[in-house]
């Protein structure tokens, strides 16, 4: 039986069991058998799903297969509505040494933020430079896609979250917990539940 396991990655560890550095072994006593779907960026925090389900893996990872991904990054600055039209109908970013085109995505300034824990260590604090959080829905996910798509629109990230896949969220979640979660649990969530399980 396949074992699935979301945890609320910590800035500063890496998405792997091994390395320099620390790693998702410092979490939590994993089983062998499991890895992380996808990855997070060693500067990046939230939601990391870990499974040793491979025809999950090979569904989650599949283009054609274009499941949401909501972060919250907070941005130095105010993006105006033309900044949040511009991310939401795609920008040049640079992707292994050539232009891409990113797909249609969601962009706002939520009404509300939800309660994040602090981050270790927190974001640089600049007295005279406001900051804003945006909540940005993908449906792809190039290396840096969010930090490449803010700067370019001219609104650098200085935090970026990891809040959900689909309905499968870190809401309720401190920075490093770990629960697991069983099968129906997680395809539920995915909207998965008519999927072909084995």
């Amino acid at each position: 039986m396949s074992r699935y396991f979301i945890i609320y990655k910590p800035f500063g560890v890496l998405s792997q069991f091994s390395g320099e550095g620390q790693t998702l072994a410092s979490l939590f006593h994993f089983p062998k058998t499991v890895y992380p779907v996808g990855r997070l960026d060693k500067d990046s925090e939230g939601l990391l799903l870990i499974t040793d389900d491979k025809q999950l893996n090979h569904q989650l990872l599949n283009p054609r297969f274009a499941h949401q991904r909501t972060y919250l990054a907070q941005v130095e600055g105010i993006p105006d509505a033309e900044s949040l039209r511009q991310l939401e109908k795609g920008v040049e970013i640079n992707v292994d040494g050539k232009m891409y085109h990113t797909k249609p995505a969601l962009a706002k300034i939520p009404d509300e933020i939800p309660a994040l824990p602090d981050r270790d260590p927190p974001i640089r604090y600049r007295k005279n430079v406001p900051d804003t959080w945006i909540a940005l829905t993908l449906i792809e996910g190039k290396n840096r896609q969010v930090r490449k798509m803010t700067a370019t629109v001219g609104f650098p990230t200085l935090r970026l979250v990891r809040w959900s896949m689909e309905k499968l969220s870190i809401e309720g979640f401190q920075v490093g917990e770990v629960r697991e979660m069983s099968q129906d649990e997680v395809y539920r969530s995915l909207g998965l539940s008519g999927f072909r399980r084995k």
